[in-house]
């Protein structure tokens, strides 16, 4: 590291021999303000954080759970199943999750959710504190990316070291960390990331700590590669800003840009392995919802730069007052050269238009519109308007015109946010809270400027400015935290219920033997992740095409517009996954919406098929297709005719057409006759509200919105009565449909055993499985088709008997043709992408190696010959001589 030049109070002699030795950390932070920067802006945020949870009564200091929406649903779960991994008590490995949906690939959802390094840390938690393991992550999180910002701020140029900290914490308590990314962890990643992509491209300016760059290229593209790429962006502008202002002669500037452009393509390279598994896995994926961009009006844009105020579909762009008010004074400070101003203040407008233009939002996501906020990349405009802020403050205070055409301003930002529904939905905290803070801001602001060589002025300027930046970041935090949970799903953390539900799964579970399903009244939608167990719930951005439609067609239901797939209580099902054992959990307490009621949980058990059964030869061939009717659809993949499908007739008047199915909008009732004894299955995906038979039995609640998102799963409702007659009384919730015919299905059970058996009879006699490796050991003299009850995802390979075959398809599960003399199957699991991004990861470690040893032999023999290493030192104009 190169020598620090010192300046004010940073100066001094070294005290007389005697006195106690400072430690390394002492004299970093002696030397180099960043280091105390750092620490402040770290300390504030959480502080402040934490603060705001405790004035929600939010987890864990208060009642109010904080899991909503994906929180609780995805990410606490993958974590989970993470710690499970770490402590060796998955099913599965780094390659293949065998809990969910009957086993997925899993590399790809490590680099989507948990692949960063600060997930690491829920292996030091006990297993049932995983909610408190994620809660400390995420604070981690945002301290660093606060921590970060100042560390970057004092490298763009020197100034006041709490300033620095103040402001750092500022952009990690941004609009977009309070709003989105608090219960989307995996993104704070990105917010970590930009700063210091920004102090990479500071070293590429001045040639320096090449290999340290690269490797922060890597990390932040491996920890959330999603943001990464908005990050690496931000950063690219910040660059040519700063190579426009530095004003550099034009060869020193396309050696910077070079340089740049190396790390990044090293770093981006070095992180292929988990990038390009990632893009493959979402090319299998079953497709989500296209999202179309509509920009937010002028009045919900200016409001999101207030305290305290919350949309889930506008922009996040709050960083406090006091870092609006100095990006705001910007442009009339004089003391800041013209290009500074007119730079910084022009990049700032030009992101935020980019922001309101659908061809650049698009551009910012990756060309891939999201599901869901269309402004995932606000975080960016935020690190812009704090680094706005910086130049204000570090060339000097405002003077009384600059401070006044801001106070201006912001007068007129909150005049036209007034219009605005978000500033009146919570204006008893809006309005008082952007008074006080501007009252704070523009105070300390102004006590500042009179303070020069007056200490305690400058403390109380400090203290004033700390108070309201502190003061409505809380508030903001709070305000979003309690209007999330109000308006989104919201899910309890670890308790009784899960702890009840992982005992009765541990007590049954017997994988490889059979499946234990964690149950059908699930807690949140990845439970085989949280409570134990190998179910179909599987919730993830990367639900495989197979699984969803495979699941679909035999009668599951899902949400997220068929990326969370329900558990599917049946018989039929069960038998072919080889379900054994299924939890029956009464309804979620949490959930009061919920019909309550029921005792513990329950476990009851079949006889199915092994994971491996040897199917004809005819079935591999030539199998029939998928139809309309799930009962069909489960017969072909049993290979048996179980169900009796009776006609219908639902009582009252007749609504809707035939294809479509009958529009039910009130209590009705469907009649049908089957067989005495056999089981009733009740089919209407696009029904919402209960069913019972009318002649006893348990109601039944079905869910689906008329949007689509979300269809209802088939449902047992009960035995048939010796009479025949069936009865089923609807009683919907909202307008909603049912088959005209082939709703109802009359399983016979005694058919069904008879089909069991039989396949039992071929199946195979052991079954081992180790991550993406199945081993299954068959009778001999197996021929046809040896079927494994796994969805078959892209990535899969066999061999039968020793000799690799293709592996095809058996109505969605992996089928493999037998050899005459087969007596074993092995599939492998290579997870697609990984071969390539293997390949490009080791061609840029071998590329990083190789420039590292030029650069050396370089040097050794530059100093050998007595001439200079390199002229890319040279300080750059407005720049610390010693960036972090």
């Amino acid at each position: 590291m190169n020598r620090t030049t010192l300046t004010g109070h940073e100066q001094g002699a070294k005290p007389a021999g005697g006195e106690e030795r400072e430690t390394v950390s002492a004299r970093r932070l002696h030397a180099d303000p960043r280091w105390a920067a750092a620490l402040l802006a770290a300390v504030l945020t959480t502080v402040a954080f934490c603060a705001a949870d405790v004035v929600a009564g939010s987890y864990p200091f208060g009642s109010r759970t904080r899991s909503v929406n994906d929180l609780g649903n995805q990410y606490v779960p993958f974590h989970a199943h993470l710690w499970d991994l770490l402590h060796g008590r998955a099913d599965g490995g780094l390659l293949v999750n065998w809990q969910s949906g009957y086993g997925s690939s899993f590399l790809p959802d490590v680099g989507t959710y948990v692949s960063s390094p600060f997930a690491l840390l829920v292996a030091v938690f006990p297993r049932d504190e995983i909610d408190l393991a994620v809660y400390t992550i995420t604070v981690l999180k945002t301290a660093t990316a606060g921590a970060a910002m100042a560390c970057l701020l004092l490298t763009l140029r020197r100034g006041r070291w709490w300033a620095a900290g103040l402001l750092g914490a500022s952009y990690a308590l941004c609009g977009w960390s309070l709003a989105l990314a608090s219960y989307n962890p995996m993104w704070l990643d990105g917010l970590i990331a930009l700063p210091l992509l920004c102090l990479v491209g500071e070293w590429a300016l001045t040639g320096r700590r090449p290999l340290v760059g690269v490797l922060i290229v890597a990390l932040a593209w491996i920890a959330n590669f999603y943001t990464a790429y908005m990050a690496t962006l931000g950063a690219a502008l910040v660059l040519l800003l700063r190579l426009v202002l530095a004003e550099l002669p034009w060869r020193r500037a396309l050696a910077a840009v070079g340089r740049a452009a190396v790390t990044v393509g090293l770093g981006i390279g070095l992180a292929a392995p988990l990038v390009i598994v990632v893009y493959s896995g979402t090319r299998h994926a079953y497709p989500g919802r296209e999202g179309h961009f509509a920009p937010v009006g002028a009045d919900d844009l200016l409001a999101r730069l207030l305290p305290t105020t919350y949309s889930y579909s506008s922009p996040a762009l709050y960083v406090g007052i006091t870092a609006l008010v100095l990006a705001l004074a910007l442009p009339f400070h004089r003391a800041v050269p013209v290009r500074v101003r007119a730079g910084w203040t022009v990049l700032v407008l030009l992101v935020a238009l980019s922001l309101q233009w659908a061809p650049t939002s698009l551009a910012w996501h990756a060309f891939a519109a999201p599901n869901g906020s269309s402004y995932r990349q606000a975080f960016v405009l935020c690190a812009l308007l704090v680094i706005a802020a910086w130049h204000a403050l570090a060339y000097g205070m405002p003077d009384r015109r600059a401070l006044g055409a801001a106070a201006v301003l912001l007068v007129l930002v909150a005049a036209v946010a007034s219009r605005s529904t978000l500033t009146h939905q919570h204006h008893h905290h809006t309005w008082p809270v952007v008074l006080l803070a501007a009252a704070g801001a523009l105070g300390g602001l102004a006590l500042l400027g009179l303070g020069n060589g007056r200490p305690v002025l400058v403390g109380l300027a400090a203290l004033l400015l700390v108070g309201a930046q502190f003061g409505e970041a809380a508030a903001t935090s709070a305000v979003a935290t309690r209007t999330r949970l109000g308006q989104m799903d919201d899910y309890a953390p670890w308790g009784d219920r899960q702890q009840r539900e992982a005992d009765a799964v541990a007590r049954a579970d017997a994988w490889p033997r059979y499946r234990t399903e964690p149950g059908r009244d699930q807690t949140v939608a990845n439970d085989p992740m949280m409570v134990g167990g190998q179910g179909s719930q599987y919730y993830s951005s990367l639900t495989a095409d197979v699984l969803s439609r495979t699941m679909t067609a035999l009668g599951d239901g899902w949400t997220s517009r068929g990326r969370s797939l329900q558990s599917l209580d049946n018989p039929v099902t069960d038998a072919v996954f080889s379900v054994g054992a299924r939890v029956h959990n009464p309804p979620d307490p949490h959930q009061k919406w919920l019909p309550q009621g029921g005792g513990p949980s329950t476990v009851t058990r079949e006889d199915v098929l092994p994971l491996v059964t040897v199917r004809p030869t005819a079935a591999h061939s030539t199998p029939a297709a998928f139809g309309p009717s799930p009962y069909r659809n489960q017969e072909l993949l049993l290979g048996a005719r179980v169900y009796t499908l009776p006609r219908t007739a639902l009582s009252g008047e007749r609504k809707g057409d035939e294809a479509r199915g009958l529009l039910v909008d009130g209590p009705q009732t469907v009649s049908a006759r089957c067989q005495a004894g056999s089981s009733v299955f009740l089919w209407a995906p696009h029904y919402s509200g209960t069913a019972q038979l009318a002649s006893g039995g348990e109601r039944k609640l079905f869910r689906s919105d008329a949007e689509g998102t979300k269809i209802a799963a088939m449902q047992p409702l009960g035995t048939v009565r010796a009479t025949g007659r069936v009865r089923i009384e609807l009683t919907p919730n909202r307008l909603s449909r049912i088959p005209a015919q082939g709703a109802v299905g009359c399983l016979d059970t005694g058919k069904l055993r008879t089909a069991v058996e039989r396949l039992k009879s071929s199946g195979a006699t052991e079954v081992t499985v180790s991550d993406g490796t199945l081993h299954a050991r068959l009778p001999a003299g197996s021929k046809g088709t040896a079927v494994v009850a796994a969805p078959r995802i892209a990535g899969w390979r066999c061999s039968a008997g020793g000799h690799e075959v293709a592996a095809g398809e058996f109505h969605g599960l992996i089928a493999v043709p037998l050899g005459a003399s087969a007596t074993s199957l092995t599939c492998t699991f290579h997870p697609p992408g990984l071969r390539l991004g293997t390949a490009v990861g080791g061609a840029s470690l071998l590329t990083l190696i190789l420039l590292g040893t030029l650069s050396a032999v370089r040097r050794r023999t530059a100093a050998r010959s007595g001439e200079p290493t390199t002229t890319a030192h040279r300080p750059v104009p407005g720049g610390s001589t010693n960036p972090c």
